[in-house]
C-alpha cells in the first residue's frame, strides 16, 4: 500500500537494521538515541509471523481497553482529505486507517495485546479465518448471524459476490488486485477479462470461481494454491459492499457502513463527522471498539499545526489526536526532548515504508540508462531525512525491501547514500555528459506539503548543479497518487512509498515493479516493464520455502536498484505521533502503522 498514503506490514525472519546517525541531519531532528533503539526493537518485532485464528479466536465483543470509558466527541486533526471512500478504491494507508472504522470484511487483523504489537488474523464477518483442505485452493467461510449494513440491511454471501464482482469494473481502478488475479489466474492487469464489465451487466463470476450456495456461505475456487488469502481479505480493499446500495462510481463518495461508525458528514478537503453506527453489533467483532461518540475531523491541517494544537493541549485539542499525521520536523525535539508529561502522550514505530523516487520510464529521455544513473548518483537523501524530522522519522534506504520485511541485505547501498546522503554531483555530471545530455530537462512532480516543498526544493538544486534543467511542478496531496499513478502523467521523476500488504516481500516487489500490473492506477509509478524482473516474480512467487523466497526477493530487489534503476529508493520510514491529554487507549499498532483508531476513548 502506498504512503501518504502509506501501508503496513512487516514479515517473516529475524533480520533487523541499525539506524543510521546522519551527520548533518540533526538538525531539525531528534538526536534521541534511546528512540532509535526502540524504533530497531519495533523492527524486529514486527518480523514476528501471524498466524491465522479459529472460531473461538473470531468471537466478539473486542477485548475491553483498560481504563476506558464511553463518550465525548474526539477532535482527529488530518493533513490530507480522503480521495476515497469506497472500500474497493482504498490502497493508500490514511483512508486505510479511517476505514478500521467504517468496513468490515471476511477477515481481519485483532490486537492480542495492549500495546500494538501482538495480532492474528481472525474472522471479521466470517465465524473464522477461512478453512482450506487443499493447501489453499478452496477457501470456505460461512458468515457470522446477526451482521448488517448501517441501514439495518443484513449481510450475505449475494453482497460479498458483490463485492468481488465489482472489483473487475472498470472504475475500480485504485485498490488491490491480489485476489482478482488469483482468481483469473493470471498476473498484471489482464484478470478484467474474466468480467469486464463487473457484475452490471447482467455477468456473474461463475461457480467455479466464486461459489455462494446459500445465503451464509461463500467458496473460493483457484486453480493455484493461495495459502495467503485470510491475509489478502482483511485489506480495506476487500471490505463488503452493500448489493443493493452499490451505486457504482457514486458508491466513492457515499459508502454504506459495517463497522461501528457511519459517516454523518463529510466535504472533501474541509471536514468530516462520524457518529455511531446503532446496526454494528459488538457480540460478532473481535476487533473493534465503540467508545467514543463522535469524531469530528479537520482537513488541510499540516504536521506542524497538529503538531503544535495537541502539544498547547487547550480546549478541544486536549481530547485531540491525529490518526496519521507525524510529529513534524520543528517540534520533534521538544516532544521527544525528556518532557515526560509529554512523552506520555506520543506513540512511535518503526514503519515497513520504503521511499522511493521514481523515473518515469515512459519517457523516451529516460530509457538512456546513464541518464538514469546519473540522477541515482545526484540525487540527494539528507534533505528527505531532515524535511520528517531526522533520524527519529527516517534513515537512508540502499533497496526497496524495508529493514521490517525478510530478505532485508543493510550492506546493500549501490549508489553510496549510507556513506554519502548529499548525493555525488560531479559522478552524477560525468555521466550525464557522458551521455550527451547535459541541460535534459526534467519535470518534478512533488507533493504539494510542507514536507515536500521542503526536500524537493533541495532536490531540484541539486539536480540543477548535477547539469539537469530541473522545472518543479506542486501535485495536491489528496489526489497525488491519483496524478502520479496515471500511465500517461506528464511528469519525468517523482516520490511515491510502499509498504507490504502482508507479511511478505511477494506484496513489495510484485505490485511496484511487475511489467505486466502497468495501468492507470496501478502502484507500478515508474512504469517499469522489465522482461528479466517479470519472469524473476513469476519464479520466486513458486518457492515455498520462505527463506528461500525472502532470498529471491532480494535478489530482484537488488537487479532493480542497482541495474535496472527505474526508482531510486530514498528513506525508510518510522512514524512519532501525539495526542491530546485527554485522549485514552493510544497505540502504536504494528499493522495500522500508526494510531489504533478503534482503541480510542476520551479520559
Amino acid at each position: 500500500m502506498s504512503r501518504g498514503g502509506r501501508q503496513t506490514y512487516a514479515a517473516l525472519s529475524v533480520l533487523a537494521a541499525g539506524a543510521l546517525v546522519l551527520t548533518g541531519c540533526s538538525k531539525g531532528g531528534s538526536n534521541a538515541s534511546d528512540n532509535e533503539k526502540k524504533d530497531q526493537q519495533n523492527a524486529k518485532q514486527q518480523q514476528a509471523s501471524i498466524k491465522f485464528g479459529n472460531a473461538s479466536d473470531s468471537q466478539g465483543p473486542a477485548a475491553a481497553v483498560p481504563g476506558a470509558k464511553k463518550g465525548g466527541t474526539m477532535e482527529v486533526l488530518q493533513r490530507d482529505s480522503y480521495a476515497h471512500l469506497d472500500p474497493g478504491q482504498i490502497y493508500v494507508s490514511d483512508e486505510g486507517s479511517l476505514a478500521t472504522l467504517l468496513f468490515r470484511g471476511l477477515t481481519g487483523y485483532k490486537a492480542t495485546s495492549n500495546d500494538g504489537s501482538k495480532h492474528e488474523v481472525v474472522g471479521d464477518l466470517a465465524t473464522d479465518s477461512g478453512t482450506t483442505t487443499d493447501g489453499g485452493k478452496t477457501w470456505k467461510y460461512t458468515l457470522k448471524d446477526g451482521i448488517k449494513f448501517q441501514d439495518g440491511t443484513p449481510i450475505t454471501s449475494a453482497d460479498f459476490r458483490q463485492t468481488f464482482e465489482r472489483l473487475f469494473a472498470p472504475f475500480i481502478n485504485q485498490g488491490p488486485t491480489y485476489i482478482q488475479q488469483w482468481m483469473a489466474n493470471t498476473s498484471g492487469s489482464d484478470y478484467r477479462k474474466l468480467l469486464p464489465d463487473g457484475p452490471y451487466k447482467g455477468k456473474h463470476l461463475p461457480d467455479s470461481v466464486l461459489e455462494t450456495p446459500d445465503a451464509k456461505t461463500i467458496v473460493f475456487h483457484f486453480q493455484k494454491p493461495h495459502p495467503d488469502l485470510p491475509y489478502a481479505l482483511a485489506m480495506a480493499g476487500y471490505a463488503v459492499v452493500s448489493k443493493k446500495g452499490d451505486t457504482q462510481q457514486k458508491y466513492d463518495k457515499a459508502p454504506i457502513a459495517t463497522g461501528p461508525y457511519k459517516i454523518q458528514s463529510f466535504k472533501s478537503g474541509k471536514s468530516m463527522v462520524l457518529v455511531k453506527n446503532t446496526n454494528w453489533d459488538p457480540q460478532t467483532d473481535p476487533i473493534r471498539n465503540q467508545y467514543v461518540d463522535q469524531f469530528n475531523f479537520t482537513f488541510n491541517v499540516q504536521y506542524e499545526g497538529s503538531t503544535k494544537a495537541l502539544l498547547a493541549d487547550t480546549g478541544a485539542d486536549k481530547t485531540g489526536v491525529s490518526f496519521n499525521n507525524s510529529v513534524d520536523a520543528g517540534n520533534i525535539n521538544a516532544v521527544l526532548g525528556g518532557n515526560a508529561a509529554i512523552k506520555a502522550r506520543t506513540v512511535s514505530g518503526y514503519q515497513p515504508y520504503v521511499g522511493q523516487i521514481n523515473i518515469n520510464m515512459k519517457h523516451a529521455p529516460l530509457q538512456d540508462k546513464t541518464v538514469r544513473e546519473a540522477i541515482a548518483y545526484a540525487l540527494p537523501i539528507t534533505p528527505i531525512v531532515r524535511a520528517f524530522g531526522g533520524s527519529s522519522a527516517a534513515e537512508v534506504a540502499g533497496g526497496f525491501i524495508s529493514p521490517t520485511v525478510s530478505g532485508y541485505d543493510a550492506s546493500f547501498d549501490p549508489w553510496g547514500k549510507k556513506k554519502n546522503p548529499g548525493g555525488d554531483a560531479a559522478k552524477a555530471k560525468a555521466l550525464l555528459k557522458k551521455a550527451g545530455k547535459l541541460g535534459l530537462k526534467l519535470t518534478y512532480g512533488y507533493q504539494n506539503t510542507p514536507e515536500g516543498q521542503q526536500y524537493s526544493t533541495a532536490i531540484a538544486a541539486a539536480l540543477k548543479n548535477a547539469g539537469f534543467n530541473v522545472q518543479r511542478q506542486d501535485i495536491p496531496a489528496e489526489t497525488y497518487y491519483d496524478q502520479v499513478g496515471k500511465v500517461n502523467n506528464n511528469y519525468d521523476i517523482y516520490a511515491s512509498a510502499w509498504g507490504a500488504d502482508w507479511p511478505s516481500a511477494s506484496t513489495v516487489i510484485p505490485p511496484v515493479f511487475d511489467g505486466r500490473t502497468i495501468a492507470d492506477g496501478s502502484p507500478n509509478y515508474s512504469h517499469v516493464n522489465d522482461p528479466k524482473v517479470n519472469a524473476d516474480i513469476d519464479a520466486a512467487n513458486k518457492i515455498a520455502d520462505p527463506v528461500k523466497s525472502a532470498e529471491a526477493w532480494e535478489k530482484i530487489d537488488q537487479y532493480l536498484a542497482k541495474d535496472v534503476i527505474n526508482a531510486v529508493p530514498t528513506i525508510y520510514y518510522k512514524q512519532v505521533q501525539i495526542s491530546g491529554s485527554k485522549v485514552g487507549g493510544l497505540v502504536y499498532d504494528d499493522v495500522i502503522g500508526g494510531i489504533d483508531p478503534r482503541r480510542l476513548f476520551i479520559k
